[in-house]
């Protein structure tokens, strides 16, 4: 099973440093491996929430999104991003933007940089979004009932994630801006702050819009698939609900990938404090990336989601703190070390919990055993 689901994973792993080595020297062997190690660490917590959002999927969407998907998270953001940010940056072409990478590094790391506030802001609001709608629902399984038994009674307002998220990308930009000296540049920069975290807000409400809609209408079909099989079946209705399921398939991987972008950014950005040679880059978090896949399918087939119930509740107050990390990082620089072990920690101490309760039921359960032939 392991080697099954990671057996990719393990090839591209040996195949990308070999040719690192061959190609460029034991220096880019290293920087690719470290860039491996620290991509999986930074998203380890997508995989517990990308495994959420997946198991809702049958084999050949699952097949797609290591496949179609694993092609789009390395190259399209760990690869073409980098330079799509340059070339809007520096207001050049592609082919330029790869040119400057290759033949001026330090100037494409600069422009990379200076586009950070934006990028930060959109992943952030992304992420922002995901976690509250999360944290504000009243679950039947609460891991801190303190603190989330009172958030989901306010949560039933309506919109207040969305109204929590906004005050939090205003508070942004408005301390951005403060500290920008009030000077021309830096003014336009957190007018660019406010509309990207926009952007990123509404990114996640049509995409995640457009996935809980088709959800609904498959949970809908379900409901009512026994009451009328027979009237489905001579009207031809196993055809459309099949179609429907293509449909809803279809926008959960894009929410899937959007969600991947949005976590991915902080890794590309953090890959600069390593390198700035853009293949050893894209190929260092292309392996990483394929980990977090194969992870993420792992936990589906295992069902450790099931097993260890509050594993969910760690990933999403990771992406919480992942979220506030991106926000800050707007303005303060943050070490990607601290970015990573918070995610760890809390997935972590989510895991323990799981595991503590998974052992208090069981001995539950012998107790009553041992005591029903007592009362016999």
């Amino acid at each position: 099973m392991m080697l099954r689901t990671f057996g990719w994973s393990f090839a591209v792993t040996v195949v990308g440093l070999v040719f690192a080595a061959w190609q460029w020297g034991w220096e880019a062997f290293g920087i690719v491996l470290i860039l491996s190690i620290l991509e999986i660490s930074l998203s380890f917590d997508n995989a517990v929430v990308n495994a959420g959002i997946l198991k809702k999927m049958n084999a050949f969407w699952q097949r797609i999104f290591l496949t179609v998907g694993i092609l789009i998270a390395v190259f399209g953001m760990r690869l073409v991003f980098p330079v799509v940010i340059v070339a809007i940056s520096a207001q050049v072409g592609p082919v330029e933007a790869v040119q400057l990478a290759l033949d001026d590094p330090d100037r494409y790391q600069d422009l990379v940089t200076d586009a950070h506030p934006a990028i930060a802001a959109f992943g952030g609001m992304f992420l922002l979004m995901i976690f509250l709608d999360f944290i504000l629902e009243d679950r039947e399984i609460k891991w801190l009932t303190w603190l989330e038994r009172p958030l989901a009674k306010l949560g039933r307002i309506d919109m207040l994630s969305v109204c929590v998220a906004l005050v939090a990308l205003l508070a942004t930009a408005m301390t951005f801006a403060t500290h920008a000296h009030v000077s021309t540049g830096h003014a336009d920069k957190a007018a660019t702050v406010l509309l990207s975290g926009v952007a990123g807000l509404i990114t996640y409400l049509v995409v995640g819009g457009l996935s809980a809609h088709f959800e609904n209408k498959i949970e809908e079909e379900e409901e009512h698939e026994h009451e009328e099989e027979e009237k489905a079946r001579a009207e031809g209705k196993p055809v459309s609900a099949v179609a429907l399921a293509g449909k809803a398939a279809f926008f959960l991987f894009l929410y899937l990938e959007v969600l991947d972008a949005s976590f991915s950014f902080d890794g590309v950005i953090g890959a600069f404090a390593i390198t700035n040679h853009i293949f050893w880059m894209a190929l260092g978090l292309g392996i990483g990336a394929m980990y977090v896949r194969s992870l993420t399918v792992y936990l589906v087939r295992q069902g450790t989601l099931d097993d260890y119930v509050y594993l969910e509740h760690g990933a999403h107050y990771a992406i919480g703190a992942l979220a506030a990390i991106l926000l800050i990082t707007i303005q303060h620089q943050i070490s990607e070390i601290i970015t990573g072990l918070v995610g760890v920690i809390l997935i972590a101490a989510s895991f323990l919990a799981s595991v503590r309760r998974n052992r208090a039921l069981a001995a539950a359960e012998e107790d009553e055993k041992q005591e029903v032939p007592s009362g016999a």
